[in-house]
């Protein structure tokens, strides 16, 4: 009989402390402005996707945004003719506007000076690297930081066509290409660097890269094109995941087909689950099973929903039998703990009261209240 194979280990991936990148302002500082690197938290983004010429409708979806804790918000320009609304748009915003542009420089140049809180970029299709002289300037001039931002969709034709490189090192050669360019050449340093593709293994492994290769540039993190939201979010999590606990992103954002601030309350999940950020309550709650005396399942999507609203980083257990029920109940801030049509309720582990099935969800509100 053979005998079974074991499996090879993996080498431990290295920490890369986020504290070695150097630090970027997002905005004025003082001002609502948002550091991102040299150690500050990771910071939360979204993206507009309201109608580019209709300044209320993005202005309404900015303050939905900020109300669940986005930090940063990047609106596409996509042709000169919204230079003007997008203008109007920075002026009035909360947070700090980042400028999407592709293809056409002259937009780049216009919104650096309309108010735009960074410059989002690929020099690859930007018009060349006179062009992208041309955004450098102009975002020195205006005091603003630049993102490169490389994507596999959109790499350079000259390093796309390498069959020497796999795709994760063709999209970090083609941003330390680019970083090297605006640092040595030109003297720019205030910038964010990001290189996103749709396979989670490929950007995994081209982080890991850009964290080796340029240890002092924030990176902006995240899966592209990831999909709606459950596809979205679980393909974002086990890639953001896994670089966040490893020390790599200074900044994310998790794309998702649905509205936007879908990707806010998922990062924050993201950040809550690694133990980096929390800022609304963790939800602790059983998978159900034959012991359980209650009807679980819509209890918990009342109380995940009712605390969607909630702005405490506290701890709320919602257990439906007596095997893990108590104990968990009662390692959190709140929680209820079932049995047969009734719920033991828990307040920072002590018996507070005992409520009919009818009222548990009500019951524990009220005791998240008065946290």
């Amino acid at each position: 009989m053979n005998k079974p194979q074991m499996a090879k280990e993996r080498p431990e991936a290295p920490q890369m402390p986020r504290t070695m990148t150097h630090q970027v302002m997002v905005g004025r500082s003082g001002h609502g402005g948002v550091a991102v690197g040299g150690g500050a938290p990771v910071s939360v983004q979204s993206m507009l996707n309201a109608p580019v010429h209709d300044v209320d409708a993005n202005l309404r979806q900015i303050e939905a945004l900020a109300e669940v804790g986005c930090e940063i918000v990047r609106m596409a320009i996509p042709e000169r003719t919204a230079l003007r609304s997008f203008a109007q748009v920075c002026a009035r915003s909360p947070l700090p506007v980042v400028a999407d542009v592709h293809f056409d420089a002259h937009i780049a140049l216009e919104a650096a000076w309309s108010g735009a809180a960074k410059l989002r970029i690929n020099p690859g299709n930007i018009g060349g690297l006179a062009k992208t002289d041309q955004v450098i300037d102009a975002a020195r001039g205006a005091g603003i930081p630049i993102r490169i931002g490389v994507n596999a969709g959109s790499l350079d034709a000259s390093i796309a066509a390498r069959r020497d490189l796999t795709l994760p090192q063709k999209l970090a050669e083609s941003a330390v290409q680019y970083v090297r360019y605006f640092e040595e050449d030109r003297g720019f340093r205030d910038l964010v660097v990001s290189a996103k593709a749709h396979d989670v293994p490929a950007t995994i492994a081209t982080y890991r890269i850009l964290s080796q290769r340029l240890p002092h540039v924030p990176l902006h993190i995240g899966i592209t094109e990831a999909g709606t939201v459950m596809q979205g979010t679980i393909k974002s999590a086990a890639g953001l995941g896994v670089l966040l606990e490893q020390g790599i992103g200074d900044t994310m954002r998790i794309s998702l087909t649905d509205d936007p601030t879908l990707e806010v309350r998922a990062a924050w999940q993201l950040l809550a689950a690694l133990d980096m950020r929390r800022r609304t309550p963790e939800m602790i709650s059983c998978p159900t099973c034959g012991r359980c005396q209650v009807d679980m399942i819509p209890i918990a999507k009342q109380v995940e929903e009712a605390l969607s609203h909630v702005a405490k980083p506290i701890k709320v257990a919602v257990m439906g039998c007596v095997v893990n029920g108590p104990g968990e109940a009662a390692d959190a801030d709140v929680g209820v703990a079932c049995g047969a049509g009734q719920a033991a309720l828990f307040r920072n582990g002590k018996i507070v009261a005992k409520v009919d099935e009818s009222r548990i969800v009500d019951a524990l509100l009220e005791e998240v209240e008065k946290l």
